[in-house]
C-alpha cells in the first residue's frame, strides 16, 4: 500500500450506492448481527470488539427537521484534552451493533467516535426490502445524504472533546458511500475511509471539493461491483488531484468486515478475518500518518 495519489492495486468493481446490500441476495450478509440495542458484538478479528470505550452514550441531534440518534464513544483519559474525532457511518440496515462496536474500538485507540444515524431516530429497517427502499431514497437524493452526514460531523465537533482540525469519516457498505459523499461536499475532513463501500456518484466533478485524504478498502473478489465504477472513481480522484489510496484484498468479497456475513464467499458477501484485520490496520496507519501514533497524544 502506498499513501498519496497512486495507480490502482487491482482492477475491480465498486459497489452500487447501497453496495452489495442493494441486492436481495446479499441482504442478510450485509445486515448487522442481532444484539440488544446499545451492545457491542462479542468478537471481531479487526480490532478486538470486546474492548469498550471509556464511556458511551446515545445522543440526539438534528438535520433540518429530522431528529437523529447517534452513539458517542469517548476515550479514557483527560476529558479536557482535544482528540481527533471520527464519524462512523452504518450500512443500509441502519445504526446497529456493528457501527457502535467500531466506535468503541476507535475510542479504545484514543479517538472520540460518533456512530451516526443517517435514517432518523427509531427508523431501522426490519428486512432487506425496507433497507433497499430507504437506501434507494438516498441514492436519488445525494443532497440529503450529504446533509445527514454533515449533521453528524457537526454534532461530533460540538461535543467539545474534538480538535476541529482533526476529524475524519469512515463507513461500511452504504456508509462508505455516505463518507465519500460527505468528503465530496467539501466538509472539513482530514481523512475519509470506505470499507467495502460504493464508489459511484452522480457528481464526480465535486471531487474537487475534497479537502483531505481518501482511503478505499475493498474486496478484490466482490462480485457485486463493476470494473467501470472503480475506473470511474479513479479517474475522478486523478482529475481532482486528490490524495487517495486504493487497497484491494485478494480473495475477499463484499462485507468482508462483518462477521454475521458468514464464511461462504460463493454467496458474494462473507466475513474474511484476514481482510478485516488488515483493513483495520490500514485505517490505523492512515490516521497515524496524519496524527501520530494513535490518538493518545
Amino acid at each position: 500500500m502506498r499513501l498519496g495519489p497512486l495507480t490502482r492495486l487491482s482492477l475491480l468493481a465498486a459497489t452500487l450506492l447501497v453496495g452489495a446490500c442493494g441486492t436481495t441476495s446479499a441482504a442478510r450478509e450485509c445486515a448487522s448481527p442481532a444484539a440488544p440495542a446499545g451492545s457491542t458484538a462479542s468478537s471481531n478479528a479487526g480490532a478486538g470488539a470486546s474492548d469498550r470505550a471509556g464511556r458511551h452514550e446515545a445522543i440526539e441531534y438534528a438535520a433540518g427537521d429530522v431528529t437523529l440518534e447517534g452513539y458517542l464513544a469517548l476515550p479514557e483519559g483527560d476529558a479536557a484534552a482535544k482528540r481527533p474525532g471520527i464519524v462512523v457511518f452504518h450500512d443500509w440496515m441502519g445504526l446497529g451493533p456493528n457501527p457502535k462496536m467500531r466506535a468503541d474500538q476507535l475510542a479504545k485507540l484514543g479517538y472520540v467516535a460518533l456512530a451516526a444515524d443517517l435514517y432518523g431516530k427509531g427508523v431501522r429497517p426490519a428486512n432487506a426490502a425496507e433497507a433497499g427502499k430507504l437506501a434507494g431514497q438516498f441514492k436519488e437524493d445525494r443532497a440529503t445524504l450529504r446533509a445527514r452526514g454533515r449533521a453528524a460531523l457537526d454534532r461530533l465537533v460540538a461535543s467539545g472533546r474534538v480538535d476541529p482540525s482533526a476529524v475524519a469519516a469512515i463507513g461500511y457498505c452504504f456508509g462508505g458511500t455516505a463518507a465519500l459523499e460527505l468528503a465530496r461536499s467539501g466538509a472539513p475532513l482530514a481523512a475519509t475511509v470506505s470499507f467495502h463501500g460504493g464508489l459511484a456518484t452522480p457528481h464526480p466533478e465535486d471531487a474537487k471539493n475534497i479537502r483531505g485524504r481518501v482511503l478505499v478498502l475493498h474486496g478484490a473478489d466482490d462480485p457485486h461491483v463493476k470494473a467501470e465504477e472503480v475506473a470511474g472513481f479513479e479517474a475522478e480522484m486523478r482529475a481532482a488531484k486528490v490524495d487517495w489510496t486504493f487497497v484491494a484484498y485478494g480473495g475477499a468479497v463484499h462485507a468482508f468486515t462483518v462477521e454475521s456475513a458468514g464464511s461462504d464467499p460463493s454467496k458474494g458477501a462473507a466475513y474474511d478475518a484476514k481482510a478485516d484485520r488488515r483493513s483495520w490496520q490500514a485505517m490505523q496507519d492512515f490516521f497515524d500518518e496524519l496524527w501520530g501514533h494513535g490518538a493518545k497524544r
